[in-house]
């Protein structure tokens, strides 16, 4: 791998972490702000439990070395969240200033995954 392409990685994969792990954290701790956003896209307030959890388990599982085929599932469910909280944004009108920061991390995802080590993917 080159140089390059391991400082895109790491750059990606940092901000994804930091990313997640903010978000994961509110939602973790069931904020007044999240509980309200939950709510207005039409979700239980559990869900926000999930999510936190899911995150902050994923950003661990991500930074973690080995783990290839839980990567693959971590980076998974990291896109498929972020592809969720979009759709459910553009459903309920939001403003492109919610929906902002989802893409930003789905852009996030997909650079992290493309560009991780040999020794990140899961090889058969």
């Amino acid at each position: 791998m080159s140089r390059k392409n391991k400082i895109i990685y790491w750059v990606a994969t940092i901000w994804l972490a930091l990313g997640m792990l903010s978000t994961g954290a509110v939602q973790l701790f069931g904020m007044k702000e999240e509980v309200e956003m939950i709510q207005h896209l039409g979700y239980p307030q559990y869900l926000l439990l999930i999510l936190g959890i899911s995150k902050i388990s994923g950003v661990i599982v991500v930074l973690a070395p080995k783990f290839s085929r839980l990567k693959e599932w971590a980076y998974a469910g990291f896109f498929f969240t972020m592809a969720g909280a979009i759709i459910s944004h553009l459903a309920v009108n939001d403003p492109i200033t919610k929906i902002l920061p989802c893409v930003l991390l789905l852009i996030l995802i997909t650079v992290s995954w493309y560009f991780r080590p040999l020794e990140r993917k899961l090889t058969t």
